[in-house]
């Protein structure tokens, strides 16, 4: 097979979908694999160390999607919508339930889409989100405590505080991967940390793990508005699998927040679980609403590219070399959690929230590829 590794074109996303190491992977299975000239420059991987590592570099994105399947991190941006063709293979994050304009196109190009988010393991999580969940639960608690910081539009407070003067109250939205990793950073800086969540299974796991330094609560409206009103930073982690997030933070609630708190929405690649959200880039991450701060940038991990991609890449390899070794439809039949991940195919809408949410109609993957 010959497979595509693209530069990516959002702004300030450097993280790349393959690594050198991967692409040695490929090419010792008998596979061509195609580099985009410095796709991978900016985290230290050079057009050179993918040359030795077998690619071919080309310049250039047309040359790369002549692959029949490429490999990239973020969803198409609208400058490369031109390259699709019927029947190639596009393995990436896609965040498809909010965005029916790139949908529509890849219904239109009739491409194979996989999309990273909505692949599963047997256990019913979602391993190619997770690396990638974990960097911006970590990334929230740093880009929060900066955004709370007076030069920064703030209410002048440290996560900490120090001897004698009490600690930021931080309130984590969603107990999964993104909420843990941001509690557990915001516990290290000796802030006073809530998780909310609607699983109370959850909620008990969390407590057997932090103890006392963590306050758990079980999720509803009224505990959210409580939490959230007397917050310095909320950082919403809220995510179902494929579906646009629910907006759990409304306009209210975050009218009730005091001047210079902080919002930093992880969600927003699914649209967002606070009601005020929206999306912002690297290039100016933040904006005000009634006074609370929000950050809501779409590809968070990109700040921290070369930690991003070597995480990224040690998941998705094993995937991405079944589809290459087997074809991509006998690699579904044999793994029904990687069929999880086929969100559109021949035109068609194979996820069922992508197709609830964009009120399309809705095939299921197995009875396409049978």
């Amino acid at each position: 097979m010959i497979i595509g590794i693209p530069k990516e074109i959002k702004i300030h996303e450097y993280r790349v979908g393959a690594t050198p190491a991967m692409v040695r992977a490929f090419v010792e299975c008998g596979h061509q694999v195609l580099v985009e000239t410095k796709a991978g420059a900016k985290i230290g991987f050079s057009d050179e160390s993918y040359r030795s590592a077998g690619a071919t570099i080309v310049d250039g994105p047309a040359a790369v999607y002549r692959a029949e399947m490429v490999i990239k991190v973020k969803e198409l941006q609208e400058a490369e919508y031109a390259f699709l063709y019927e029947g190639l293979i596009l393995f990436c994050y896609l965040h498809l339930a909010p965005d029916l304009a790139q949908t529509k196109i890849l219904m239109e190009k009739k491409v194979v889409a996989i999309a990273y988010e909505t692949v599963i393991d047997a256990k019913g999580q979602l391993p190619l989100l997770m690396p990638m969940s974990e960097i911006a639960g970590r990334i929230s608690i740093q880009v929060g405590a900066t955004a709370l910081q007076l030069n920064y539009g703030g209410k002048g407070i440290l996560l900490g505080g120090v001897p004698g003067v009490t600690p930021a109250n931080v309130v984590v939205i969603g107990g999964g991967t993104a909420g843990t990793e941001a509690a557990r950073m915001a516990m290290g800086a000796g802030a006073r940390v809530v998780v909310l969540d609607n699983n109370v299974g959850r909620l008990h796991e969390l407590d057997a793990l932090y103890g006392p330094l963590l306050q758990t609560l079980y999720s509803t409206p009224q505990t959210v508005e409580d939490a959230v009103k007397d917050a310095d930073l909320v950082v919403g982690t809220v995510l179902v699998a494929g579906k646009v997030a629910p907006k759990v933070v409304t306009k209210k609630m975050v009218k009730q927040m005091s001047p210079g708190s902080v919002i930093v929405d992880i969600s927003i690649d699914q649209g967002g679980c606070v009601e005020t959200s929206r999306p912002t880039t690297h290039d100016d991450p933040t904006y005000v609403v009634d006074g609370v701060i929000h950050y809501c940038v779409t590809n968070m991990p990109g700040a921290c590219a070369r930690t991003a991609t070597l995480a990224l890449t040690q998941v998705t390899m094993s995937y991405a070399l079944a589809i290459a070794n087997k074809g991509y439809a006998q690699a579904m039949k044999d793994d029904p959690f990687l069929r999880e991940g086929l969100n559109v195919y021949k035109g068609k809408v194979t996820n069922v929230h992508v197709a609830h949410d964009l009120n399309l109609p809705f095939t299921s993957a197995e009875s396409l590829l049978t």
